[in-house]
């Protein structure tokens, strides 16, 4: 030791001795091997755990139609139905945009029937225009469901039946049955969630509005998202592409917009920027109005705030109580009074005209465009407002099923009584 240490001076040699007791002190904890587990009962020192990492989730293609989506791509592809049954047929389109990030798998739907043109638009500009590189989870895009009808212009297939009447379908039955069960294995199993695009039917036109089932919570939900729009509750009836769908966990919704065998630019407006307000709802793309700041005047923002979505639980049919040359009063969306005229009806023959006045206050949801009708002809639709809550609860009490049986080879293009006025 004397050899070792005989250079040193004594600060030296007593700074290098306090060096190695502070070595020896803060060694206390042993460093593990690589290779050999530490004692699980003995936490490391805080100096040495290292942060989690979370790792992305991975986006993996999606397999649909015997075709690959990558990521961050869109492919138009296309479906026929099983079993021959359109050889003859144009194909439906089948748009699908896949996000480049996870996300839900959102279907939008239209032309289920052929003659309601305006959801065609509607589905083929949101399929179109989103761009998959900034999508979080999917679109599936399919304008025409009905190409039988959509071809001739008609809301039926060729054998004359309703093919939202015949969903989920199966193999064996009609050819309703059998195109309703390919398309609802073929797309519809894939969607976490369904938008179906309709019209009013037979010279109706409807006001934008969502139509739900207000007993499925699922189903409630959904409907929050498509900002200032009517929900109307409606469980819907049998065979229903959307009944069908909720049946099996996938919540679905009916969007009604405008009439039949015409485009109409502010329902389709009104209907994509709906879905838009959806797909910020559910994450699947940002808010295009994010970051902006709202402006100062409180009148201007009264103006660009949109009021709370109203929920219309009651909706009833007026009638027309004499036959002749209907001519409508009011219009879509407007507020009505109890007792308020909502048109006349003018019989060409005798002179004689008739007023159709309102029951019950409300908003016009629904109405008959001017047309020559007869007698118990549904002219107006009138929707009561309520409160979800109260919507919600009244959709819960028990009501009597609609007895809605499977239309016959003989029946005409004519509506059943059991499907109700709108024809959904």
């Amino acid at each position: 030791m004397r050899d070792v240490l005989g250079g040193m001076t004594r600060p030296v040699l007593a700074i290098a001795l306090l060096a190695a007791a502070v070595g020896v002190a803060a060694q206390d904890f042993p460093v593990d091997v690589p290779g050999i587990t530490a004692d699980p009962g003995r936490p490391p020192p805080v100096g040495l755990l290292l942060p989690e990492v979370q790792q992305p989730e991975l986006v993996t293609p999606l397999a649909i139609l015997d075709r690959l989506v990558v990521p961050g791509t869109r492919l138009q592809l296309e479906w026929r139905p099983p079993g021959g049954i359109s050889n003859a047929e144009i194909a439906s389109p089948v748009v699908v945009a896949r996000g480049a990030m996870p996300g839900p798998v959102l279907c939008l739907t239209a032309g289920v029937h052929g003659d309601e043109i305006n959801g065609v638009e509607i589905v083929r500009r949101l399929s179109h225009g989103i761009d998959p590189t900034r999508l979080s989870g999917t679109v599936i895009g399919v304008p025409i469901v009905n190409v039988f009808g959509y071809s001739r212009g008609s809301r039926y297939l060729p054998d004359r039946r309703d093919l939202n009447r015949s969903f989920p379908g199966t193999r064996q039955g009609s050819i309703a049955s059998r195109i309703a069960h390919g398309f609802f294995q073929d797309i519809v199993r894939h969607c976490d969630m369904l938008v179906d695009f309709h019209t009013g039917s037979f010279a109706r036109s409807n006001l934008p509005q969502v139509r739900a089932d207000l007993t499925n919570p699922d189903v409630i939900e959904f409907s929050r998202g498509f900002g200032a729009t009517v929900v109307l509750h409606s469980p819907g009836n049998k065979g229903m592409l959307r009944v069908a769908a909720t049946a099996v966990g996938i919540p679905a919704v009916t969007f009604e917009a405008g009439a039949p065998t015409r485009l109409e630019p502010a329902e389709i407006a009104q209907a994509v920027a709906a879905i838009e307000r959806l797909m910020v709802k559910l994450e699947m793309q940002e808010d295009p109005n994010a970051g902006i700041a709202p402006p100062l005047d409180v009148a201007a923002i009264a103006l660009v705030a949109p009021e709370p979505p109203p929920i219309f639980l009651d909706s009833r049919w007026v009638r027309a109580n004499s036959g002749g040359l209907l001519i409508s009063e009011v219009s879509l969306g407007q507020r009505v009074l109890a007792g308020q005229r909502l048109g006349r009806v003018i019989d060409p023959l005798s002179n004689v005209q008739r007023y159709i006045l309102a029951p019950v206050a409300g908003r016009v949801i629904g109405m008959a465009q001017n047309q020559a009708v007869l007698p118990g002809y549904a002219a107006f639709h009138l929707g009561t407002e309520t409160s979800e809550q109260q919507a919600v609860s009244e959709a819960a009490k028990p009501h009597a099923p609609e007895a809605v049986a499977e239309d016959s080879d003989e029946r005409p293009e004519t509506a059943k009584e059991t499907d109700g006025e709108d024809f959904e």
